[in-house]
């Protein structure tokens, strides 16, 4: 946090982007919602969500946050007053964001808001909830919140709240965005989805295995951008989704060679780079926190 942020009252925390390193759908829970199989892997990089405490106890979002999400619908007011109406914290706040993850590209941007808004907030007014209970809390804002709380690569089931942190190697990513807004609801509808893939492991993942993501072939077929995507980055490898949305990756080893992939690329492509993580910034965040 810069001084000149600490001098007027606001502070900077990370909300990171992920990616899911693969993605099965394996059936149907007893609750109808769809049980599902992944590893998220978090990434350096993503947006900046910025708070300033205030006293009357008062919930305002400052700018237009997320293009076209009206404030009462915005995840970062909506984790803000469920943190409060849990702890029965009288204090508000001011939240703005400088927004980078692209919407409905399944990089988690939702999500992880809700996230560093739930365990900012836990520390600027002095909650001391802690993991579990913000972890809590962030399920009923989202399947995905969770996984942003904890900070850590996992491995998920369940919805994706049923989580195992995970080791993975070094890696970066190069990312792209094709200008299309998934419906996650319209895609679980397809008939095309495989929804009974068979279920795999931990260990399976980790030797290596190639798994997809179900809603890659569904994609693909309704959406030309997405095929489209895959067709340029099949040049530097091979293209995978990350969650229900449109957003695509290629996986390197280091950063030279993702820099040297991103530079082959066609210009005017909507690519960037971006690093795996091997824990969420925002817990340094958490840590650095006075």
């Amino acid at each position: 946090m810069s001084e000149a942020q600490r001098a007027d009252g606001w502070s900077a925390w990370p909300a990171p982007a992920k990616l899911n390193l693969f993605l099965h759908v394996t059936g149907r829970r007893a609750d109808d919602y769809h049980a599902l199989q992944t590893v998220f892997r978090i990434l350096a990089w993503g947006d900046t969500v910025f708070f300033r405490p205030r006293a009357d106890g008062r919930v305002a979002r400052i700018g237009d946050g997320a293009a076209g999400v009206p404030e009462a619908d915005d995840l970062l007011v909506r984790a803000a007053k469920l943190l409060q109406k849990a702890s029965n914290c009288s204090q508000g706040v001011d939240i703005r964001i400088e927004k980078r993850i692209p919407m409905g590209g399944g990089f988690g941007g939702g999500s992880s808001n809700a996230a560093t808004t739930l365990v900012a907030l836990d520390a600027l007014w002095g909650l001391g909830l802690g993991e579990e209970r913000l972890a809590a809390l962030g399920l009923e804002l989202g399947a995905d919140v969770p996984v942003f709380v904890r900070g850590r690569n996992a491995w998920a089931e369940g919805v994706g709240e049923q989580l195992v942190a995970v080791d993975l190697p070094p890696a970066w990513y190069v990312l792209a965005a094709p200008d299309v807004h998934a419906s996650t609801a319209e895609l679980f509808r397809d008939p095309d989805l495989t929804r009974d893939a068979p279920p795999t492991t931990i260990a399976g993942f980790l030797s290596g295995a190639a798994l997809g993501n179900a809603f890659e072939p569904v994609l693909r077929r309704r959406e030309p951008a997405v095929e489209a995507m895959f067709g340029l980055l099949a040049r530097i490898g091979t293209p995978r989704l990350t969650g229900s949305g449109s957003g695509c990756f290629v996986e390197f080893a280091d950063r030279e060679s993702a820099e040297a992939a991103l530079a082959a690329l066609p210009p005017g492509i909507p690519a960037w780079l971006a690093r795996g993580a091997e824990r969420s910034p925002l817990l340094d965040a958490v840590e650095q926190h006075p």
